[in-house]
C-alpha cells in the first residue's frame, strides 16, 4: 500500500531562480495564457471553419496553431494543476476529481456533481474545492507559476483559475461565511487575483459569476474583469480561465456546444478590443490559447464500485467521468493484480494501470504491458499495444506519472470509448460528454500562439510545457519541479 502525505518533500526557494536578464522588447511584452475548458480541436477547427469564432479566428491567423497533450486523469483539477505548476500528478499530487486522503482517512470531492458533494459532505467539499485544493493539496514542493512569477519580481493575475496557489495574501470577501463554516479567512494567490467574487483583489465592477452558465455567466464575469486589467496594463501575465464551453458541453456533447463557444470567443474578444483590436493587442501582450483536456461523447454508463462489491474487506472504488481510481485500504487481502484482474471483463474498463515489482503495468483485454523509465529510455516488456501510442498520446509517460502520484489509487482505470463512470452521487453525462481517459478524444487540447516572433511550443508539446515557457519569456529559470524525468536525468 501506498504511504499518506500531500506529496513529495521538493523544496523550492525564491533563491533558485535566475534573475531577470536586462529588459527586452519581448522581455517587456505581457502574456496571456486563456484556458478553454474542454475545448476539442475538432470543435474549434469547426468553429473556426464555419465563422463563428472570429475573435480567436484572428489570433490564429496572427500567430501559430497546432495540438497538445494533456495529463491523466484528464480531469480538470489535475489538468489545470499540471498547467500551473508544469508538473505531472507525481510532483503536484492533485490525482482526481475525487480521491481518498490516506492522512485523513476520509473521501475528497471537488464537485464531481452537487449530488457526490452531498455524499461526501457538501460543506467540506466547497471547501475542499474552493481552498484546500491550493492550499492543504498541492504539494507544497511543486511551484507554481504565479509564485516563480512573483519570486522573479514580476505580477501574475489569475481569473477563476482553480490552481491558484501564490504569493499573496488574499483575505475572503464573505468573512462571516468563512467563520461560520470554519473555512479559510484569507488565501494566498497571485497578486491580482479574483475568483468567482470569493476572492477579488481589486473591484472592478464586474457583476456576480454564479447566476446562469448555460449562458454563459462564468465567462462573462472573466470578461469583465480581463477587460478591466487590460484597460489598466495591470499585469505581467494573466490566466484567463473561461470553463462555461465544458458545462454545456457535459450536457449536449462537444459538437453540440459550439454556441457556448461563441460565447467563450466573445469574452476573448473584450480583451482584444480593451486593447484597441486584434493588432493592437498583440502589440502589446502575447497570447497562448489552450484547453486543459477534451471530451468524447457519452453513451453508456457503469459504476467502477459494483466491480468489487462482493463484500471485500478494505477496497475503495472511486470514480467520476471517464477515470476511476480502487484503493488498497486496512484489511485488504487482495493484491493490485488482483483487482487489476477483476476489470478484464467489465466492457467499461479500457485500461487498468498498477504498480509492481518496481515497475509498471498496464492491462487491456487480458494483454499486459509492463514498463519502466530506465534513465533516459523506457525499458519495455510484453504487448505494447496496450499502450499504442496512437490510441493513448504519450501514455506511457501520462500512466507512470499519474501511478506514481502519493494520493492516487492502488489501481487507474480508463474508461473505454463512449463509457462513463457514475459518480458518487449517482450522476453522469449520459448523451452528453466527458473526459478523464487516457484516449486521444479526451487528452489532444488545440493550442495557439500569437505574439511572438516564431512558435514557442516544443516538438510534441504537452500542458506542462506551458509554465516554462512562461518563465522563459520573461528571462526565469524554471524550478526543478517544472522539468521532465529525461531533462532532469540530463542535468
Amino acid at each position: 500500500m501506498r504511504g499518506s502525505g500531500a506529496g513529495p518533500a521538493l523544496a523550492t526557494r525564491a533563491s533558485e531562480f535566475s534573475p531577470r536578464t536586462e529588459p527586452t522588447d519581448a522581455d517587456r511584452k505581457r502574456l496571456v495564457l486563456v484556458v478553454i475548458d474542454g475545448l476539442t480541436p475538432e470543435a474549434f477547427g469547426r468553429g473556426l471553419d464555419e465563422g463563428r469564432l472570429p475573435a480567436l479566428a484572428s489570433l490564429v491567423e496572427a500567430g501559430w496553431s497546432g495540438r497538445g497533450t494533456s495529463v491523466f486523469p484528464s480531469l480538470t483539477p489535475v489538468c489545470l494543476t499540471s498547467i500551473a505548476t508544469g508538473a505531472f500528478p507525481d510532483v503536484h499530487a492533485i490525482p482526481h476529481l475525487v480521491w481518498y486522503h490516506r492522512g485523513e482517512e476520509r473521501v475528497v470531492e471537488y464537485g464531481s456533481s452537487f449530488s457526490a458533494m452531498r455524499a461526501v459532505g457538501a460543506r467540506r467539499s466547497i471547501r475542499d474545492t474552493t481552498f484546500a485544493m491550493s492550499g492543504e493539496h498541492l504539494a507544497k514542493g511543486a511551484t507554481t507559476i504565479f509564485e516563480a512569477l512573483e519570486d522573479g519580481g514580476l505580477e501574475p493575475a489569475a481569473i477563476n483559475f482553480t490552481c491558484y496557489r501564490g504569493r499573496t495574501r488574499h483575505p475572503i470577501r464573505l468573512p462571516a461565511l468563512a467563520r461560520r463554516n470554519r473555512w479559510y479567512e484569507a488565501v494566498y494567490g497571485p497578486r491580482h487575483f479574483f475568483f468567482f467574487n470569493v476572492f477579488e483583489s481589486e473591484r472592478t465592477g464586474a457583476g456576480l459569476a454564479v447566476r446562469s452558465r448555460l449562458e454563459g455567466s462564468i465567462d462573462d464575469y472573466a470578461a469583465a474583469v480581463g477587460r478591466w486589467l487590460v484597460t489598466r496594463d495591470g499585469f505581467d501575465f494573466l490566466v484567463f480561465y473561461l470553463p462555461d464551453y465544458d458545462y454545456a458541453s457535459h450536457i449536449s456533447g462537444p459538437e453540440g456546444s459550439l454556441a457556448a463557444l461563441e460565447r467563450s470567443d466573445r469574452a476573448v474578444a473584450r480583451l482584444l478590443e480593451a486593447a484597441g483590436g486584434t493588432d493592437a493587442f498583440l502589440e502589446r501582450y502575447g497570447v497562448i490559447v489552450c484547453s486543459d483536456h477534451g471530451q468524447t461523447p457519452v453513451e453508456r454508463l457503469a459504476r467502477l464500485h459494483d466491480s468489487f462489491s462482493a463484500g471485500e474487506r478494505g477496497v475503495l472504488a472511486l470514480a467520476s467521468n471517464r477515470a476511476g481510481m480502487v484503493y488498497r485500504l486496512e484489511g485488504c487481502r487482495l493484491a493490485s493484480r488482483e483487482l487489476a484482474e477483476r476489470l478484464d471483463e467489465v466492457p467499461a474498463a479500457d485500461v487498468a494501470l498498477f504498480l509492481e515489482d518496481g515497475g509498471a503495468v498496464a492491462r487491456r483485454e487480458g494483454a499486459e504491458l509492463r514498463f519502466a523509465l530506465a534513465g533516459e529510455e523506457w525499458r519495455l516488456e510484453g504487448d505494447a499495444a496496450a499502450l499504442d501510442s496512437d490510441r493513448y498520446p504519450n501514455g506511457l509517460e501520462r500512466a507512470w506519472r499519474a501511478l506514481h502520484c502519493p494520493n492516487a489509487g492502488d489501481v487507474l482505470v480508463s474508461a473505454a470509448e463512449g463509457w462513463e463512470f457514475a459518480d458518487l452521487g449517482g450522476r453522469h453525462h449520459l448523451g452528453g460528454g466527458s473526459h478523464g481517459s487516457l484516449v486521444a478524444g479526451d487528452s489532444i487540447v488545440p493550442l495557439v500562439a500569437a505574439g511572438f516572433d516564431e512558435p514557442p511550443f516544443p516538438p510534441d508539446p504537452g500542458v506542462t510545457d506551458i509554465a516554462p515557457l512562461v518563465l522563459a519569456h520573461f528571462g526565469l529559470a524554471a524550478p526543478a519541479t517544472m522539468r521532465s524525468p529525461r531533462e532532469a536525468a540530463r542535468a
